[in-house]
């Protein structure tokens, strides 16, 4: 029939559907919203780490605003909505299945943020879904921008903060300033300097691209300009920081370390975001599109063979993705509730090894810092000149907050008020007679440096990759498999070359690895 092959609805002055295709409407977005909340609930645990994290975390505090921003969004543009009808799209349960399952390994290998991506991804999916890709395309940016809800971004910081030092410090030798450099430390001849977390300027790439991309969005109707505006909001905010962190120290250098060391560090460095935020609009203003009408885009024609969608097809497909969608969580589920000891688990070594002498002082106050471990162990070797410091950290399986792989394990804590990381590197070693990656990190304290070589042990194989300890995490876990790991760390003392320390290390390892293997194997056992 003619009549579907023209918008079955016509905008109101309320932009409001009226009509059956208004009741049809009504229904359509309550189940919509109704299934949403049933989401919600099912994978409540990761939307409640959502909100925790937005409440402690200052960078990610934007997190609150994010849905009634694309609610706003999804609004002003009621009356296109008004011309569409919705028709479910059974497509969509094949990836809201896929965003499920996405789910599970990611929960399987204790991945917070991808758990959280694919939460929000699953709205986006419902909505497609029970309402049609039509009315998806037609509020895909609001759909989209909800992704900016999760707070991700922290594997940027390392890398941040080695590109922040090399600007400043290089930034000073242009200017002429003398500079000596360890890692993202810094000295000059008027005082000393470290690049810490705070100054990584993650904060404002994160700040500058949630509203680059909202401006892009309002401001231009050209997708060539929105991306390459949202792509400045990138890169901007990176040198930008750099110079900010430059500013600041020259500003303390040239007032004799009296200005822009206390709470005017800060404010300097929000002031000066603030105004590189205002020229980057200014100069996008010059290409603003928003006082064009948007072009008309072929959304609201109906496919002539589309079928009629009745309530019944609205409400079958909102149960069916509501089944889906529990399946994940609910095995999930299972997997926390079986029965595996966590409590009381001891580690031990042997008070000799091929040589080696366990010694009843370490070598320094220095810990590493591991959150959650089931059981772990501190213990000191010597022969001959060489002393070696170990430790291990055991994860009997992993949880939130009790993992092997986590941003809060790491060998230095930031603002350390003795120990600082000055330099991290993966290093070449013979472990089991073959070749492996550790990690190197060079430490150092007022009065001791240290040599550090780590590595994680995960079913006898020994990698630094984060990313593919979590896979092998993950996937041990969901096949019902031990899900364990440890962390193997070793340290030894150095003064000026790393090199006779790291040939210590090399054959403390030799000697003892086949003893650190099976007093984790004994663990493991318990």
């Amino acid at each position: 029939m003619a009549a579907t092959d023209q918008p079955v609805l016509s905008a109101s002055a309320t932009g409001n559907p009226a009509g059956e295709s208004g009741k049809q409407w009504q229904l359509a977005v309550f189940l919509t919203l109704l299934t949403i909340a049933a989401i919600l609930y099912l994978y409540k645990e990761t939307g409640l780490s959502t909100v925790a994290i937005w409440e402690r975390s200052e960078t990610f505090a934007h997190g609150f605003l994010i849905f009634p921003i694309s609610a706003y969004l999804v609004w002003t543009r009621r009356n296109l909505l008004a011309q569409l009808t919705p028709h479910p799209d059974y497509r969509g349960l094949f990836v809201i299945a896929a965003l499920g399952l996405g789910w599970l390994i990611a929960d399987a290998g204790s991945v917070l943020v991808l758990t959280q991506y694919g939460l929000v991804a699953m709205i986006a999916a419902t909505v497609w879904t029970i309402l049609g890709p039509q009315v998806a395309r037609a509020i895909a940016f609001p759909l989209g921008f909800l992704l900016f809800a999760v707070p991700a971004g922290e594997f940027l910081i390392p890398s941040m903060m080695n590109f922040t030092a090399d600007f400043v410090v290089g930034a000073l030798q242009i200017t002429g300033i003398p500079v000596f450099r360890e890692g993202t430390f810094f000295t000059i001849p008027s005082g000393q300097w470290s690049v810490v977390e705070g100054c990584s300027g993650l904060r404002y790439l994160i700040a500058s691209f949630t509203l680059g991309t909202l401006y892009a969005y309002l401001t231009f109707r050209s997708t060539k300009r929105r991306i390459i505006f949202s792509i400045l909001s990138i890169i901007v905010p990176v040198f930008a920081n750099g110079m900010r962190a430059y500013l600041i120290v020259m500003i303390a250098h040239l007032s004799d370390m009296t200005l822009a060391l206390g709470v005017d560090h800060y404010i300097y460095g929000w002031v000066f975001f603030g105004i590189v935020m205002m020229l980057l609009f200014w100069i996008g203003s010059f290409w603003r599109e928003d006082l064009i009408a948007e072009p008309e885009k072929n959304i609201t024609t109906e496919t002539p063979s589309a079928p009629s969608t009745t309530g019944r097809n609205f409400i079958i497909t909102g149960a069916v993705l509501f089944i889906i969608a529990a399946i994940w969580p609910a095995y999930a589920t299972y997997l926390d509730n079986r029965p595996i000891k966590t409590k009381g688990l001891v580690m031990s070594l042997p008070d000799s090894i091929n040589g080696w002498q366990k010694q009843n002082v370490p070598i320094s106050n220095w810990q590493p810092h591991f959150v959650g471990a089931d059981s772990q162990i501190l213990q000191t070797y010597k022969k001959g000149e060489n002393t070696i410091e170990l430790h291990l950290f055991y994860y009997r399986t992993q949880r939130q907050d009790a993992e092997l792989i986590n941003s809060q394990n790491y060998m230095v804590q930031q603002k350390h008020p003795v120990w600082n990381n000055v330099g991290e590197e993966p290093r070449e070693v013979t472990l089991d007679g073959k070749k492996t990656v550790v990690q190197e990190s060079l430490l150092r304290s007022p009065s001791t440096r240290l040599i550090v070589w780590s590595w994680n042990n995960l079913a006898s194989t020994y990698t630094i990759d984060p990313y593919l300890a979590k896979l092998l995490l993950a996937k041990a876990r969901l096949f019902g498999q031990h899900d364990d790991g440890a962390a193997i760390i070793v340290a030894s003392q150095y003064s000026d070359d790393k090199e006779d320390a790291a040939k210590a290390l090399q054959h403390f390892i030799l000697d003892t690895l086949p003893a650190i293997q099976q007093s984790i194997h004994n663990v493991s056992e318990q």
